[in-house]
């Protein structure tokens, strides 16, 4: 009864009650007043419910690691906009980079201050991994060696297996139970591979390596060959490593003409461009971007970035998939516990493989190509962990 009489002493129904309580000839018009009573409790209660849904929520943590480097300043701009995670969800930014680069940290954390973002509800800007890994949801994983010229691919591994078992080991013993994390230090696979081993208590589906890239660089070039917008094209496929052993695939994919919803292969029609330049181009854009700017993709990486989360957590639309790097539970033939891009949609917090896929004879061969890579680069990895 306390809680009753707070909320009708809060709502003011006490002061109606006495209003629409009239005396006639000694006897309360009942009838009226309960009509009266009836109406003011809905508009008050409705009124209340929308308050309580306009309330503000609880701010998400977002670690992002390397965050002084290109990607990372491209992508906190957009976290903190709301382009990751919805437009009515504030966050709290963490920034973790190495010591060398924490002036360029305090100019990013600077410059988020003076863009005063209103999603923005905090900011530790850190080059200290335990305490930037506190409580994290999400982690961004964008630290990490980058490859120089006459470096071996080995050496690169090598030089981040390390770097993602200390990160792996932050993230097991500080962040939020459920964090979910993206890879997106090259060679994204194996160093989410490497992260999933060193950090078990994270359950090994929330940890998963960014394609959406590649996807995103697919979307775009159908989109360009066929002179239509790229929202009109859906459902390619990034199968495999995150290198140039991936293969785009088209053969599930649409895209919405004048005519209706038509498959992409057929509105091409040019099998000889999609089964050889149309993979080459996506597998070397990386390569053409760095040779064009001189640097490697930044905006399109980090926008790649938010996608890959809020379709993840947001979920996915109907009829409509996306391509993740995710623990291979033996779907379509590939060696379980790899990290390997597959389709997936995502509902509720969580990604699901797609499956029943027809998979062609070129196909199977692509995907193979790019699975033995994983599995030698694992071979690599483990070897510079013992």
């Amino acid at each position: 009864m306390t809680m009753v009489s707070t909320f009708v002493e809060e709502m003011g129904i006490s002061k109606i009650l006495e209003k629409v309580t009239v005396n006639f000839n000694g006897e309360i018009v009942e009838k009226i007043g309960v009509v009266t009573v009836c109406f003011a409790l809905s508009y008050l209660l409705i009124r209340h419910m929308w308050r309580s849904m306009k309330m503000e929520k609880e701010p998400i943590k977002v670690l992002v690691t390397g965050a002084a480097g290109q990607i990372g300043y491209a992508l906190v701009p957009m976290i903190a906009r709301g382009l990751m995670l919805g437009l009515d969800q504030p966050v709290i930014l963490h920034m973790l980079d190495i010591e060398p680069s924490s002036e360029a940290l305090k100019a990013i954390k600077m410059e988020l201050i003076d863009s005063a973002f209103p999603l923005l509800k905090g900011i530790v800007a850190t080059t200290d991994v335990e305490e930037a890994c506190e409580d994290v949801n999400i982690a961004v994983m964008l630290g990490g060696l980058p490859r120089k010229e006459g470096m071996e691919r080995k050496d690169v591994l090598a030089k981040n297996v390390s770097i993602f078992k200390a990160h792996a080991s932050a993230l097991e013993h500080y962040a939020a139970a459920d964090c979910k994390v993206v890879v997106v230090a090259n060679p994204v696979n194996t160093n989410a591979l490497i992260l999933k081993e060193h950090a078990p208590s994270i359950p090994k589906k929330n940890i998963t390596c960014l394609t959406r890239l590649d996807h995103n660089r697919a979307l775009g070039q159908i989109s360009e060959r066929l002179n239509i917008h790229v929202s009109d094209v859906k459902n390619v496929i990034i199968w495999g490593n995150h290198s140039s052993t991936q293969y785009p695939d088209v053969n599930h994919a649409t895209a919405v003409t004048d005519d209706g919803v038509r498959p992409v292969r057929d509105l091409v029609a040019n099998d000889h461009w999609l089964n050889t330049e149309f993979i080459s181009t996506i597998q070397q854009r990386g390569a053409e971007i760095i040779k064009a700017r001189k640097q490697s993709s930044a905006m399109s990486a980090a926008s790649a970035a938010c996608d890959h989360i809020r379709d993840w957590v947001l979920g996915t639309p109907k009829g409509t998939w996306v391509s993740m790097g995710v623990c291979s539970d033996c779907s379509y033939g590939i060696q379980p516990g790899l990290i390997y891009s597959f389709p997936v949609t995502c509902q509720n917090g969580e990604w699901s493989i797609v499956q029943g896929l027809k998979i062609n004879e070129f196909s199977r061969e692509k995907m193979d190509e790019t699975e033995q890579e994983l599995i030698e680069e694992k071979t690599a990895a483990y070897s510079c962990l013992n």
